[in-house]
């Protein structure tokens, strides 16, 4: 699917279920939150962190959060009338120039 498809697919949704957009300041805070759950499981899973005693494995389902993080992008993208497959396409294209000789001399990625 495209990213613009998303786009639409997201500004739909909250037409008819969500009433309209929370504003910009509530869905960059709604940001913050959804990526410090992201966080949370990557630190448990992957890190040193302890999961705690009353731990529930469904707390734990990273592309659901991951989802989510990306839900409230599109959302922000959106209410601030970004085209995000064309700004991806763009930043893509700044980093195939900007980073293809730096990693490839990167020790620790070999």
């Amino acid at each position: 699917m495209e990213i613009k498809n998303i786009q639409k697919l997201v500004h739909d949704w909250i037409l008819t279920h969500g009433v309209r957009y929370f504003d910009v300041l509530t869905n960059t805070i709604l940001l913050s939150e959804e990526v410090g759950e992201v966080s949370r499981i990557i630190a448990r899973r992957y890190g040193e962190q302890s999961r705690k005693n009353n731990f529930q494995e469904k707390n734990e389902d990273l592309g659901e959060e991951l989802s989510d993080v990306l839900f409230v992008v599109i959302c922000l993208a959106n209410q601030n009338g970004i085209n995000l497959e064309e700004c991806f396409h763009k930043k893509l294209k700044k980093k195939e120039i900007r980073d293809h000789k730096r990693h490839h001399k990167n020790e620790k990625l070999k």
